[in-house]
């Protein structure tokens, strides 16, 4: 009879234990998927924000090594040759092109502090970029192609700027 007392206080036991891993155990697991998950995703969002500032700090580096196309001068470089203006459009195809990457891979329209905090680097980019009279011409070379919600979006900045 004592063999079967203890058989049976021994599933009782076992039946609380896996009453206890139901309500404590599984919520935990599921806790520690999410915890896990977005430091995941928090961790790519870095990686990626760091990749395309270094493709930024590269595309520098070849406008620094280009002096004569004066890229970081206010003023537009009318007197250019042939060759002068081709290197200038290969340079802000590059610019366009790293800017719909940013686009396309950062913006959204509901976007976390950090993800603002991110994303408004990269729009000041592009507005002091279209502050350039010969960069917004370009943009109408440059676009067509590109998404169309970049383009819509890198348009309307271009204009904004444009008109002060």
């Amino acid at each position: 009879m004592n063999a079967v007392i203890d058989r049976l206080g021994s599933l009782e036991t076992w039946e609380l234990l896996s009453y206890l891993v139901t309500v404590i155990g599984l919520p935990a697991a599921i806790f520690a998927f999410l915890y896990e998950n977005r430091k995941e995703r928090a961790n790519q969002e870095d990686e990626v924000h760091q990749l395309l500032s270094d493709n930024y700090q590269d595309f520098l580096k070849i406008a620094l090594e280009n002096p004569d196309l004066r890229l970081f001068s206010t003023e537009g470089t009318p007197t250019l040759t042939g060759e002068q203006r081709e290197r200038k459009l290969i340079m802000f195809s590059i610019l366009v092109s790293l800017f719909e990457r940013a686009y396309v891979m950062m913006y959204e329209r509901r976007m976390s502090k950090t993800e603002m905090r991110r994303w408004t680097a990269w729009e000041d980019y592009m507005k002091e970029w279209c502050r350039r009279e010969d960069f917004r011409q370009s943009l109408k070379q440059l676009l067509p192609g590109e998404d169309a919600e970049f383009v819509a979006y890198i348009e309307d900045m271009a204009a904004r700027t444009e008109q002060g």
